[in-house]
């Protein structure tokens, strides 16, 4: 059965870091492209960072770049995106999401996802 996993949000002060954790079960992930997108409450779910299927090229939205990282061990078949230096505006519920390629990273460009994960960055 194709499942997969979000975990690793929480509440983070400012200028904290996380990272959240996408596994798969049941299929190999590196068959691919691997999103993260989050959504803030009134927000429209927003991609921050893909990854390809192909040679793990990457993309990332602007508020995220030299911040945020995603990255691929085949071996545990999971998909990471560490987050540094985060921001209040960061908060949101982050969703890992998977399909067959990408052209902007966004969300009506994946088929699958995964439920979420809070991430709450405050004071």
């Amino acid at each position: 059965q194709l499942q997969f996993v979000e975990s690793g949000g929480g509440l983070v002060q400012p200028g904290g870091s996380l990272r959240l954790s996408c596994a798969g079960s049941g299929f190999t992930l590196d068959n691919y492209a691997i999103g993260w997108f989050r959504q803030a409450p009134g927000n429209h779910r927003e991609g921050v960072a893909c990854i390809n299927k192909r040679d793990d090229t990457t993309h990332y939205a602007d508020s995220v770049k030299g911040r945020f990282t995603i990255s691929r061990d085949t071996a545990k078949n999971t998909v990471y995106l560490q987050m540094n230096s985060l921001r209040p505006e960061d908060t949101g519920r982050y969703y890992c999401a998977f399909g067959f390629g990408f052209y902007y990273c966004s969300p009506y460009e994946f088929n699958y996802w995964g439920q979420g994960t809070q991430v709450s960055v405050s004071s």
